[in-house]
């Protein structure tokens, strides 16, 4: 990837590997001391001109191929070194959990002999590589050059709005113009005349222009929401494929039902079901087909809804909207000056603040003069410039070399590229690599961390932060750098999922250069330098292993873009012996009985996922070799039976999705070894009755979620007192379970508890007594669709830190408990649906309830 940011990192980690004192250890252990001390003098020493190097490279192509091979070495350096780790993290585990025939066996001296010679060698090549390295890099005259800070966390202030719900400016007259014509052609007296039944808009613009939110102020109008029926929005992207997009439509018509199972002729009679005789609106945002066939054939199953139904298509291309619509197209244009200043002011500044910095405000005049009136190259330099306040780094913006380039059409890369330089080095290196994931992707956080975790890059430099939260954070700041757009937040606050906008992806792609590659059955040239494939099919069955990836031994992680379907025992074979470097293995939605038991030789990998696989039976017990394996979502694996027996030798695993078959969890043997685990996510295991006294064992459990789990019917009220890290606990749709105290034993909370999501439990009637114990810390309690619940405890008002509290759908709360005033950090209230007493109570200004509750900045009630 771009030298600057991941050659200098990989170099930056590998040395910060060994100068630990567990590779002191391992060095001595294994005899190679001072081979690591050798390495780490010759690294260091081409790290200290790899900054230097990547301003060279722009000048000698040279230093850019010796910069390819030294990424090319560090990265083997990092797998040799990864094996010392493993081997030794196997060694303690065979010490701590075997018996001791075979930890003689393990140290017995011809295993130990094989294993040092083999390291021995692997370290005698890289060694030699290195060297020759080094020689080159004397001829090219580099210079040391201090490296910025890679610290990021936290750069500015979490509080401001800009980027999640940023005001649209400018498109005020745009928006009534389209409302106009997509009504005036809805109307029964226009599209009467007219033989087609639906009319087609195509909106045109530049890239960055804001088509997206035009459209998206459009379908969320009031007068569009009662003017159609029925409202669709699909993300077309780059692959205009029918039977891709009637899945979509589908998807969306249904709230999330997915289609991909069906055949193509079963998929357009639903669609042709689902709209018949419906008004509808569909919006096809981001259009790029110029294939008239392509789109006549999708046009055709959509002229069966009733007269006066619209297409919305937003498209960067004259050609497609010509293609496609029936109406003259919309042309977006750029907005005026004054406008982009608005926007550009409210990045860059707090509110108000600008009135500080007249000059600033001068200089950021002429930048924005400079974005030729494109919002996302606006937002983007106003990000760049909110943490800085001297006038020298607003003049290097103003002055940048960049804005010398001739620009192509709707070329803002190197507008953006300005944002991206801007970036720590560690942050760079996140950013592009999710040039892996496909265009227009829902970028789920928790996953995108963990991806990040599993190839090494996010590190505590201190042991002081948890990984995770280092993750949160680095999310967290790309998104107020504009690189992410945030989508969708959990009700206590906690993002789910951001988006890239598809020129930021672009951006991403161009810095991830040769390392990351899309690619199909078509491919025909592909580097050999990738590491990260996404891979895209639309059906698997049957198909083998594509021989043109057969030579490509270095990649670091594999994962399909869509549902593949089936997939071959021998197609995975070869794969998994293939990609022997993997760290990372998506598997999700594809189709297979069994895993091969070949994955247990992936001693590198991190991440696994299997979701979504509804026919796998079992997991091979090698499953259980993976002591390096981070992540491991079997969400959706509906016909699991069992866990493997030595589950609880993933002593590395925090991170856990699961959907099986079994009846309880989890078993004392596993749960031993699992005291690493953070996030445990029970999803739709339909058989489990009860969580074991295990759990007790989870003692870096942050956060549980338990959903649609009809047959439980309790926790281990003993054990969860034990969980001292809990932070979150939702339990979500399990009918039986009953969480008030049984045979004198009381449930009891940890004290430390900030999120509690009681969600469609019939049985619950109210809080046990033992949840007193999290009145300190609970933060967010939220309980909805719980027909039995019938009183709030008077303990919360000891809840000094509740923020937000919402009760929704339970008919039978009849009261609040007295004292509301007292919660002083209540900042949201919401009582919805519940008696008609409480709702009489709580009534704004006449309630008996409003003097108590009044305070609270923001309160939802019953109309």
């Amino acid at each position: 990837m771009a030298a600057d940011s991941f050659v200098f990192q990989t170099a930056g980690q590998i040395l910060g590997k060994l100068t630990t004192l567990a590779f002191r250890e391992i060095g001595s252990i294994w005899g190679v001391k001072k081979n690591f001390k050798r390495l780490e003098s010759t690294v260091s020493a081409i790290k200290a001109v790899l900054l230097d190097a990547a301003e060279q490279k722009k000048k000698n192509r040279q230093v850019e191929d010796w910069l390819e091979k030294l990424q090319d070495v560090l990265y083997d350096f990092d797998d040799v070194l990864d094996d010392f780790m493993t081997e030794d993290l196997r060694r303690k585990v065979v010490i701590k959990g075997s018996k001791r025939k075979r930890v003689k066996n393990f140290f017995s001296s011809s295993n130990s002999l094989v294993l040092r010679i083999t390291m021995s060698r692997k370290l005698k090549n890289i060694r030699s590589r290195l060297e020759d390295i080094d020689a080159d890099r004397k001829q090219f005259g580099l210079v040391e050059r201090a490296p910025d800070s890679p610290f990021v966390y936290p750069l500015r202030e979490q509080t401001h709005s800009f980027v999640h719900a940023p005001d649209v400016v400018g498109r005020d007259l745009d928006k009534s113009r389209i409302i106009e014509l997509l009504l005036s052609v809805a109307s029964p007296s226009t599209s009467s005349s007219t033989t087609e039944n639906i009319s087609v808009l195509p909106i045109v613009g530049l890239g960055g222009l804001g088509k997206t939110t035009l459209a998206k102020l459009v379908y969320n109008d009031d007068a569009i929401t009662s003017n159609f029926e029925t409202r669709l929005w699909i993300c077309v992207s780059e692959e205009f494929d029918l039977k891709k997009l009637i899945e979509k439509i589908m998807k969306d018509a249904t709230k999330g039902v997915d289609h991909a199972h069906l055949d193509l002729n079963q998929l357009q009679a639903n669609l042709r079901s689902f709209l018949v005789s419906k008004k509808f609106l569909l919006v096809l945002d981001d259009v790029w087909n110029e294939e008239r066939k392509k789109w006549m054939e999708l046009k055709d199953l959509l002229n069966c809804g009733s007269s006066g139904s619209n297409i919305v298509v937003t498209t960067r291309k004259r050609t497609t909207a010509e293609i496609m619509g029936t109406m003259e197209p919309y042309e977006l244009d750029s907005l005026l000056n004054d406008e982009c200043m608005s926007i550009f002011i409210k990045c860059a500044f707090k509110e108000g603040e600008e009135k500080q910095y007249p000059k600033l405000v001068e200089i950021g005049k002429e930048i924005v003069m400079k974005c030729g009136g494109l919002p996302l190259a606006v937002k983007s330099l106003g990000s760049l410039l909110y943490t800085k306040r001297e006038e020298r780094e607003w003049c290097y913006i103003k002055d940048n070399d960049i804005w010398k380039i001739e620009q192509k059409g709707n070329d803002v890369l190197p507008i953006l590229k300005l944002s991206y330089d801007d970036m720590p080095l560690n942050l760079r290196q996140c950013f592009a690599y999710c040039a892996k994931f496909p265009k227009d992707y829902d970028l789920y956080n928790f996953d995108v961390i963990l991806q990040w975790m599993a190839h090494g890059l996010i590190q505590s430099f201190d042991g002081s932060q948890q990984l995770l939260d280092i993750g949160n954070q680095f999310i967290h700041e790309l998104q107020l750098r504009s690189f992410f757009q945030c989508e969708d937040l959990t009700f206590d606050g906690v993002l789910i999922n951001v988006r890239m906008h598809d020129l930021v992806h672009d951006l991403a792609l161009s810095m991830a250069s040769k390392e990351v590659s899309h690619v199909n059955y078509d491919t025909r040239n592909i580097s050999r330098g990738t590491r990260h494939l996404l891979f895209s099919a639309v059906r698997l069955e049957g198909e083998e292993f594509p021989h043109f990836l057969l030579k490509l031994n270095k990649v670091r992680s594999f994962s399909f873009q869509f549902e593949v379907g089936p997939i071959t025992k021998k197609f995975l074979d070869t794969l998994i012996k293939t990609f022997r470097c993997l760290r990372l293995l998506e598997l999700g939605e594809s189709k297979f009985e069994e895993l091969p038991s070949s994955v247990g030789t992936l001693k590198h990998l991190r991440f696994l996922s299997l979701w979504g696989n509804d026919i796998i039976k079992a997991l091979p017990n090698t499953i259980c070799n993976l002591i390096n394996l981070q992540a491991l979502n079997l969400l959706g694996c509906a016909m699991l039976h069992d866990l493997p027996r030595n589950f609880g030798n993933l002593s590395s695993l925090i991170y856990l999705h699961l959907t099986s078959k079994v009846t309880s969890f989890p078993e004392k043997r596993h749960a031993e070894g699992l005291r690493s685990l953070q996030y445990l996510f029970i999803g739709s295991c339909c058989d489990l009755e009860s969580l074991l006294g295990g759990m007790k064992n989870l003692t870096a459990l942050r956060f549980l979620i338990i959903t649609e789990c009809p047959s439980l019917t309790s926790l281990p009220a003993e054990s969860m007192r034990y969980l001292t890290s809990l932070e979150t606990l939702w339990i979500i749709k399990c009918e039986k379970l009953n969480l008030l105290e049984e045979e004198g034993m009381m449930m009891e909370l940890p004290r430390g508890l900030l999120s509690l999501v009681l969600e469609e439990i019939p049985k619950l009637k109210e809080l046990p007594r033992g949840f007193e114990n999290a009145t300190a810390s609970i933060k967010y309690i939220r309980i909805n669709y719980c027909p039995s619940f019938e009183i709030l405890p008077e303990w919360l008002m000891k809840c000094t830190s509740l923020s937000k509290l919402n009760l929704e759908n339970c008919m039978l709360l009849e009261s609040l408990p007295l004292g509301m005033h007292q919660l002083t950090a209540l900042r949201y209230l919401c009582i919805r649906n519940c008696s008609e007493n409480l709702g009489r109570k709580c009534k704004r200004e006449t309630g008996e309830y409003w003097p108590s509750i009044s305070h609270i900045p923001e309160i939802f009630l019953d109309d």
